[in-house]
């Protein structure tokens, strides 16, 4: 009997201190919110739950606007795209002075690439390799952002894309999930840092979830449909390492998934991100995309309000579907009082975490704004990370770099055209700042070095095309002369030169948002300029602005020399005469192939084989995979870009043949510069899974490295492969290794590698 009463004491003291320990204390945050919402009426939480553009707000005027009224009655719950510390502050004034419970606004803008510092497109730093200068981009990106009032950046943008056509591509990393892995984790950390209550950092949100980058046709806001083995396999590890790397808000797409738009799919909201991801912060819809359901076919605006709410939406960004919807919906029964909670906790979280309720004005810091923006220090930064991201497609006969005191023919409509050099998404620049390509040369170069310059072509020859694109204060600066006067005096320019430059491709918003293109060729009346120009006899130089892949056939079969430049930002005119001049050594790589022509698109490195392969180095067999018209190959490969020296790969070795859960084998390669430049090149190892219960694509990027190398210096590579990195979802989505033979490459490009076996054990 004394036994039993010292067992059932035991026993009770153990039940006690085990359900103690699975009480959680309650945190100074929840204490803090839980109080607030208690004093919070519906239309105040619904208010949290609306997120509306700023509009035009101008300074002094905030609260007699319309959205000053709203913000005096609790109905807004941050701003987005206003710009100016001053407007911020007058803003945030009414909402903690003014409004009943004094809940600070959370303010929100497109800082996609820079703030007013503006960096190399998204596309373009993706294609440095180089995780610590990305973070640096998005770190300074955030301080200038904080310094001016924004806490919140809609980036970055993690969706893969295989369709040139897409004009977001240049928004984004590239076709690779696991090199978009690594980029989402290093913008996350870069903007958010390790503390977000320090005030000079910002809230991430990425996007654009899910699967938008896989839109028909390349045509923007258009249908998604896949699997899903491709979407756990090849489309959501970015979004996945983002969540992971502490993201504090994801923004739904506007596409659909399984039929159903991303902004009312309940698995894709709650099922994934939240329970099988453990996402802890809020969702914000893009603009109106709650609003566009209507258009998809959901119902009217009350119905897709509710949809939205019931998916796991928490902010309704401009639409205004939850501010003037859900009080009807939960009297009908259609959403609970409980969904409304989550969602403005949510986002009162998301204003604790930023310090707002400690401090409203902590981002209104006039010091700071006067201080810290633009400055030099950031803009030679961007001028080394805008140089880091170029790629050098051919240089035949080592045509570059230039000598310095060339007489140079620098012709094309970006020659001399500022206002496109940051690119698409580069709101908060001012342009006039911006470095163009004339003056960069002009700087780069010296008094040695004589310029003649001709424009030679307009962007394009059809005038009501060139007004598509001269948006947003990125003028094109179209010239009425006729196109053969143009080329006559390009020609003239370069037939009294040493070295033609010819600055030409896309506008800056001929890439983006909303600027699909289904042909995405150099534009016929650049070309035609580009075959005047070599008819001189002349070597030329073609610098390549484009914020997607194009085909370049013709043009990588006649111009000796292609250096592709993207859209490098603010720095953009010193950075590409760094490169062009040799005082930067090219060291960027391809993160999405170029196609020959549009017929091959969707076109990428890591496909699946079919039953009918056609064999390596093949260009048509009958009955096999191919077209008979063109090749199966890219014009050049993911992974791939030049040097000014030349780097050559030895000695592939595995530590060993066979490998087990637990262990690791070591791959290593030894890399030498064989060439007359210190350089830097990447190392690329691929994997390839040569049978499975799925199909496996024909090869998978598992890791990278970038080295600097001096000419005639060779370093060693070592790669640890491990069970995990061989892992993948299978057809039940369940993320496993199997047993089987594999390949490893080690490689400068996708295409050129070295190859050897080894064997997964179980």
């Amino acid at each position: 009997m004394k036994t039993f009463r010292i067992i059932a004491v035991l026993l009770t003291v153990f039940m006690f201190a085990n359900s103690h320990a699975q009480t959680k204390p309650q945190s100074k945050m929840d204490k803090f919110i839980t109080s607030l919402m208690s004093k919070m009426t519906l239309d105040e939480k619904l208010g949290q739950l609306n997120l509306p553009g700023a509009g035009d707000i101008t300074t002094g005027q905030a609260s007699s606007s319309d959205i000053g009224q709203k913000i005096k009655e609790g109905k807004v719950g941050g701003l987005f795209n206003i710009k100016s510390l001053s407007k911020i502050r007058n803003v945030q004034k009414v909402a903690v002075e003014d409004s009943r419970l004094k809940i600070p606004l959370i303010f929100g803008m497109d800082v996609i690439h820079g703030y007013q510092t503006e960096f190399p497109i998204p596309l373009a730093l993706s294609c440095s390799w180089d995780m610590s200068l990305i973070e640096e981009s998005a770190r300074i990106a955030a301080q200038e952002a904080s310094a001016d009032g924004i806490c919140w950046t809609f980036s970055p943008m993690v969706d893969i894309a295989r369709d040139p056509r897409w004009g977001r591509i240049a928004e984004g990393s590239g076709e690779d999930p696991y090199l978009g892995s690594q980029i989402a984790k290093a913008m996350v950390k870069g903007y958010q840092g390790d503390d977000l209550s320090k005030n000079n950092t910002i809230m991430a949100c990425v996007k654009h979830y899910a699967l938008y980058g896989a839109a028909e046709a390349g045509r923007d806001y258009n249908t998604t449909d896949m699997s899903r083995v491709r979407m756990y396999n090849e489309y959501f590890p970015p979004y996945k390492a983002a969540v992971e790397a502490g993201a504090g808000s994801v923004m739904s797409s506007f596409n659909e998934v399984d039929g159903i738009p991303a902004s009312a799919n309940k698995w894709l909201m709650t099922d994934i991100l939240r329970d099988a991801w453990g996402f802890n912060g809020f969702v914000v819809t893009d603009y109106t995309a709650i609003n566009e359901m209507i258009d998809h076919g959901l119902g009217d605006l009350k119905t897709v309000s509710a949809k939205a709410l019931n998916a796991g939406i928490d902010m309704d960004m401009v639409g205004e579907g939850f501010l003037t919807t859900l009080k009807k919906s939960l009297q009908e029964g259609k959403v609970t009082m409980a969904q409304i909670d989550a969602a403005c906790r949510r986002i009162l979280e998301a204003k604790y975490k930023l310090g707002l309720f400690d401090d409203p004005y902590r981002y209104c810091d006039e010091h700071r704004a006067a201080t810290e923006i633009f400055t030099d220090a950031n803009r030679k930064e961007a001028r080394k990370i805008a140089a880091h991201s170029f790629v050098l497609l051919k240089n035949q006969n080592q045509l570059l770099p230039l000598k310095k005191n060339s007489k140079i023919a620098l012709v094309g409509p970006l020659a001399n055209n500022r206002e496109n050099m940051p690119g698409t998404w580069s709101v908060a620049a001012d342009f006039s700042k911006s470095v163009s390509l004339m003056e960069g040369i002009k700087s780069v170069a010296g008094e040695g070095c004589v310029i003649q310059y001709a424009k030679g072509a307009n962007f394009v020859s059809d005038s009501a095309l060139e007004s598509r694109i001269s948006v947003f204060g990125k003028l094109t600066a179209r010239d009425n002369r006729s196109e053969e006067d143009l080329i006559a005096e390009a020609v003239d320019v370069a037939q009294q030169s040493d070295v033609v430059v010819a600055a030409m491709g896309e506008a800056a918003e001929m890439s983006g948002e909303c600027s699909s293109r289904s042909d995405i060729g150099v534009p016929e009346n650049q070309q035609n300029l580009l075959k005047a120009l070599l008819k001189t006899g002349k070597p030329v130089v073609l610098v390549l602005f484009t914020g997607r892949p194009l085909t370049l056939k013709w043009e990588n079969e006649n111009i000796p020399a292609i250096l592709n430049v993207w859209f490098g930002g603010s720095e953009a005119g010193n950075a590409i005469a760094d490169v062009l001049f040799g005082d930067v050594n090219p060291s960027g790589k391809l993160t999405a192939t170029f196609p020959q022509n549009v017929g091959q698109i969707p076109l990428f490195y890591n496909h699946k084989n079919t039953g009918r392969p056609l064999a390596e180095g093949k260009w048509f067999t009958k009955f096999r995979s191919n077209y008979l018209d063109v090749s199966n190959d890219p014009v050049y490969p993911f992974g791939y870009g030049l040097s000014y020296t030349t780097f050559k790969y030895n000695d592939l070795k595995l530590s060993k043949n066979t490998l087990k859960p637990g262990e690791e084998i070591q791959v290593s390669v030894d890399v030498s510069n064989i060439g007359k430049y210190d350089g830097e090149e990447v190392v690329q190892l691929y994997i390839r899974d040569m049978v499975g219960s799925i199909t496996r694509p024909v090869r998978e990027l598992k890791n990278f490295k970038k080295l600097f190398l001096k000419a005639g210096e060779t370093q060693t590579v070592t790669f640890s492969v491990a069970e995990s990195d061989l892992r993948f979802y299978d057809s039940n989505m369940k993320f496993i290794s199997e047993s089987g033979d594999f390949k490893v490459f080690v490689g400068t490009n996708s295409k050129e590698v070295k190859e050897a076996d080894f064997t997964l054990l179980k």
